[in-house]
């Protein structure tokens, strides 16, 4: 018996940013009697996680390892610069990586983004996390470029954020162990994707059984046959030119 089948309970991991509490009210509602279990992992985390067998499924950044472990992209992010509300950059709606090339940027050891070459002057440090970086822009120190979601999490009054249009983009995906594809995770899968509960893929249990159709019922003597009463088969008294009909006199 493989991991969910054996576990009393759907154990569902996620990565900063990535909100699952559509997802988890519709379990709730269509499986009230398998227990769903949230899991937050940092996002180099979330594959050893899996894999591990210590979650089910999870909501993951791209890329992921097509070799053991599956995935269904479900959305792409906008990146954006993190700043000080007073910061010369807050004045415009958008910016490029060019526009932040005298800039000091940091960029943290768990950053998200798959940068080829990370944009301005790189810190003398690199912070640890997001969220230690995210406390030196509010510290003058420098800027900071995320997937949208991040910024907002760690959303602070003195600080604000403006699209980065040219920059590398961050895709959440659910992923699970390829080898691990049990009921519990199919459904967590239909509902992702918006599936019915009455889906075609959705499990036994959560298919309400189909009405058999009613069998056709024979006339009964006296009764109706559906036909039209004017247009009878013969014996109609005031069917046209019918036999049996009774003519007009002439006056």
């Amino acid at each position: 018996m493989t991991g969910s089948e054996a576990s009393s309970s759907f154990r569902l991991a996620y990565v900063p940013g990535v909100t699952p509490t559509k997802w988890v009210r519709i379990w709730n509602e269509r499986l009230p009697d398998i227990p769903l279990t949230l899991l937050q992992v940092s996002a180099a985390e979330a594959f050893g996680v899996l894999r591990g067998g210590d979650a089910d499924a999870g909501f993951v950044r791209l890329p992921v390892d097509a070799t053991d472990l599956s995935a269904i992209p479900l959305y792409t992010e906008t990146t954006v610069v993190v700043i000080p509300k007073d910061h010369v950059v807050a004045a415009v709606d958008e910016v490029t990586t060019e526009d932040l090339a005298d800039e000091v940027v940091l960029h943290p050891l768990d950053d998200t983004l798959d940068w080829e070459h990370p944009p301005g002057e790189p810190a003398f440090e690199r912070p640890a996390t997001t969220a230690d970086a995210i406390e030196l822009v509010a510290a003058g120190i420098g800027l900071l470029v995320v997937p949208q979601s991040l910024a907002r999490l760690h959303h602070r009054k003195d600080l604000t954020y403006r699209p980065v249009t040219d920059a590398p983009e961050s895709r959440v995906a659910l992923s699970w162990p390829e080898d691990a594809t049990t009921d519990m995770v199919e459904d967590f899968i239909g509902i992702v994707r918006g599936r019915t509960v009455n889906s075609s893929r959705g499990r036994a249990k959560t298919v309400e059984p189909k009405q058999q159709p009613k069998a056709k019922q024979r006339p009964t003597a006296g009764k109706s046959t559906g036909r039209n009463p004017r247009a009878g088969s013969g014996g109609g008294r005031n069917a046209k030119g019918g036999k049996g009909s009774k003519p007009r006199r002439r006056s």
